[in-house]
């Protein structure tokens, strides 16, 4: 992958690079007037996934079930460390990510159905643990606001993870949720930077709305958390206090972090983005992220692959604790309940 290829608006990668289990290139040709690469249609393409909670194998990730609505994501956020599970789909980490959407039409139903049968025990699903469930079609789909209805009708806890206001549209059923304590939001900030913030999750909710959002949630009752992630050392490190201070002012009662992760080919399209946007600060970037990974850019060791090693590490690990503690965010996560779960009712069409 070469770096003279031109940013494309709207979007976060540049390359549509190859599918790394088929060698599969799909290139968009470039305008002969501009030189520039035209910014692809999204697709929405039907998802009938058979099974619509997906069990979690991994020691270091806090959940056992989640529930993705859309495989894929228009945020389009260039460092996306879920960008490679496209390619077990057929398509690119690059260009195809972010404008071939995977969507599950009949995931409240098939919600309905799971919930219903007597071999679910109820537990926290986290929404959804891989791509955003408030990405822009949402708001025209309202795919996550069908399965938040089931949610709330069964009152089987949810844990929400996204970067988009459009999340306050579903106030009412979010709050129906945290009168049994079963839900809780947590928000994405990366970067409090809008010029930043536009070329890096170019199709996110801006950093300020994500904060009155947090504010809005909070304000009515809802339990809401923010997850400075990623941490970018050399781009966005030095910003991570603010933001906490910022969470904590609207209202965030909960904060984690994640220092930025990149497998497979992410690391290819985060550099070429790199040497597109802030060529100066690129060795700096890429020379932290080494010094947290043993010398290479990513580890996926459990334990490890979140948090990194090393002194730089260790000195964000410390500022973050002190930083907590200090604003008075609460140490403990505490559980959400399983106490007042119901089965939901089924129609006969629920049954096929």
């Amino acid at each position: 992958m070469g770096n003279d290829r031109n940013p494309i608006r709207g979007r976060g990668a540049s390359d549509n690079p190859a599918n790394r289990f088929e060698d599969k290139y799909t290139d968009y040709h470039l305008d002969e007037e501009t030189g520039e690469k035209p910014s692809q249609n999204t697709r929405f393409i039907a998802d009938n996934t058979k099974e619509i909670l997906s069990k979690n194998e991994s020691p270091d990730i806090p959940f056992t079930y989640g529930l993705n609505p859309y495989r894929g994501c228009e945020h389009g956020c260039i460092y996306c460390y879920a960008r490679p599970t496209h390619e077990f789909l057929g398509y690119s980490a690059g260009l195809d990510f972010e404008s071939r959407i995977m969507v599950k039409y009949e995931a409240p139903r098939k919600l309905r159905k799971k919930f219903a049968q007597n071999s679910w025990m109820p537990e926290v699903v986290v929404m959804s643990g891989v791509t955003d469930p408030y990405q822009p079609v949402e708001r025209e789909l309202e795919i996550t606001r069908g399965c938040l209805e089931v949610f709330a009708e069964s009152r089987n806890p949810v844990s929400i993870i996204t970067k988009n206001y459009l999340v306050t549209r579903d106030i009412d059923l979010l709050s129906e949720l945290a009168k049994y304590n079963a839900v809780y939001v947590n928000f994405s900030i990366t970067t409090l930077d809008r010029k930043l913030a536009r070329v890096m999750e170019p199709r996110t909710s801006q950093p300020n709305r994500r904060l009155k959002a947090i504010q809005k949630l909070s304000e009515v009752g809802i339990s809401v958390g923010v997850n400075v992630a990623p941490i970018i050392p050399g781009l966005t490190d030095h910003e991570c206090v603010e933001i906490l201070k910022e969470a904590r002012k609207a209202g965030a009662s909960r904060a984690g972090y994640t220092i930025l992760r990149l497998p497979h080919g992410v690391k290819d399209l985060f550099k070429e983005w790199l040497q597109q946007h802030y060529p100066d600060r690129k060795e700096k970037v890429l020379n932290r992220l080494k010094s947290m990974r043993n010398g290479d850019l990513y580890n996926s060791e459990f334990g490890r692959r979140f948090r990194g090693e090393g002194e730089f590490a260790n000195q964000i690990r410390e500022m973050f604790r002190v930083q907590t503690n200090k604003l008075g965010f609460d140490e403990h996560n505490s559980s959400l309940s399983t106490k007042y779960f119901k089965r939901p009712q089924i129609g006969q069409l629920d049954l096929f």
